[in-house]
């Protein structure tokens, strides 16, 4: 038995907006930032548990002050209790009385919480000497619908129907893992199409992307129409014809800006369009999934909780569900989308990027593959080519695939000396136990 000794955070902020590193149309100079959480407990065994909410740049603090008020309770906290009831863990935060009233289920707070579940996460892999993936795929399909919250998704998925989904992807579960393990999971990546970029950078990269193996790259599209048309001209003849372009918006348009626009861009062999308008709004991505047939509209990083993935896939909104590591209420939030997506057949291509996120939802899509949708056809999970050397297992991407990791934990742990070296105005806060 032990109890949980401090949690510690930082704010911790990367300058990527000098050279422009995730420039898109409607955030021109972000820079990559964690809120970044360590569990530790009395145990002898030295393990603590690592998470963090991504954002980029001011207001990273909120977070961390969110994350600091809603983990103390947690001190002095039995870990095996914690732990060994997850479903219950993630309810306890999620339906307190008093902080509901600040979202519910939405916003940051939302977040904070999924960055202290996924700090448990990884402690309770680390204790069990496996990655996340390999853990949540040994689950048996009832401790996995136990991880679940249904409240709000019965009328799309009960725990009878996640249950059928989840021992009907037994099948074969053994043969998958074995090729998990030998070839990987399929990537695109994003790291030439930021909208900063000059023409020679966006040319090079895309050709070095071809020629590490990726079979798709995104381009942000939004700030001008004329440009963008320029632009994707030049990608598509670096690219060649057999490689997918992607095109993400980030939120630019109105509705019918956004079908006008696109109608323009369709020459140029769309594989999905991004985040065309705002993210809540789903009866506007309705109506440009209907407009725009057969391209398939894609959205997910910023959609704040599993009860908006039922909407949008409900009403059709979507044909790509891009779950996010961080922006819902932790693991368990994205095994149920992971769910709602399987019960309406539509693909999961996760959001990445940013500041650890291709090392945490990796975890995510791999268990997807071997215990929920059980392939990888059409699916793949974005990347991009940095800031992976500031994380103790960095994520290995190669061929233009994801190679399973190995290492105990969900991947978030962040190296020591870059969070001293990147804390924000020396911050550093610290919540202690007796």
């Amino acid at each position: 038995m032990s109890s949980i000794r401090s949690i510690d955070t930082w704010d911790v902020r990367f300058p990527t907006s000098r050279q422009l590193d995730g420039s898109d149309a409607m955030n021109p100079d972000p820079d990559y930032s964690a809120a970044y959480v360590r569990i530790a407990t009395y145990a002898d065994d030295g393990l603590s548990g690592h998470g963090f909410v991504f954002t980029i740049g001011r207001g990273n603090d909120i977070v961390v002050a969110a994350i600091d008020s809603l983990a103390a309770p947690l001190l002095g906290r039995d870990v095996e209790v914690l732990l060994d009831d997850m479903g219950a863990t993630w309810r306890a935060f999620v339906h307190d009385s008093q902080l509901r009233w600040l979202g519910p289920e939405k916003g940051v707070v939302h977040m904070a919480i999924g960055a202290i579940v996924n700090a448990l996460w990884d402690l309770k892999a680390k204790r069990a000497g496996l990655p996340l993936w390999k853990l949540l795929a040994d689950l048996t399909p009832e401790q996995v619908v136990d991880l679940v919250d249904f409240r709000y998704l019965s009328g799309a998925l009960d725990r009878d129907g996640a249950l059928a989904i989840l021992r009907a992807a037994r099948e074969g579960r053994e043969e998958r893992e074995a090729r998990l393990l030998a070839e990987g999971y399929p990537a695109y990546t994003t790291t030439p199409g930021w909208l900063g970029y000059d023409d020679e950078k966006l040319e090079r990269l895309c050709r070095e992307a071809v020629a590490e193996g990726f079979r798709q790259v995104k381009l942000k599209v939004g700030g001008d129409l004329a440009e963008d048309v320029r632009r994707l001209g030049i990608a598509r003849r670096a690219v060649g014809p057999d490689i997918r372009i992607a095109v993400d918006a980030n939120q630019r348009w109105e509705v019918d800006e956004a079908i006008a626009w696109m109608r323009e861009l369709a020459p140029f062999d769309i594989a999905w369009i991004e985040e065309p308008t705002n993210p809540d709004d789903v009866l506007g991505h309705a109506a440009i999934a209907r407009a725009l047939a057969p391209m398939p509209v894609a959205t997910g990083e910023h959609m704040g909780s599993r009860i908006m993935a039922r909407q949008f896939l409900e009403a059709g909104a979507l044909s790509v569900l891009q779950i996010d590591a961080t922006r819902v209420a932790g693991v368990n939030e994205n095994i149920a989308m992971l769910l709602l997506a399987a019960r309406f057949g539509v693909r999961v291509c996760p959001h990445a990027g940013g500041v650890g996120l291709c090392e945490a939802v990796q975890h995510l899509s791999m268990f997807d593959y071997l215990a929920v949708s059980g392939t990888m056809e059409d699916r793949m999970i974005e990347y991009v080519d940095h800031l992976h050397e500031h994380f103790v297992i960095p994520t290995d991407v190669r061929e233009g695939r994801y190679r399973a990791p190995s290492a105990p934990g969900t991947g978030m742990e962040m190296r020591a000396a870059s969070i001293a070296e990147y804390e924000f105005a020396s911050r550093g806060q610290q919540v202690r136990g007796q």
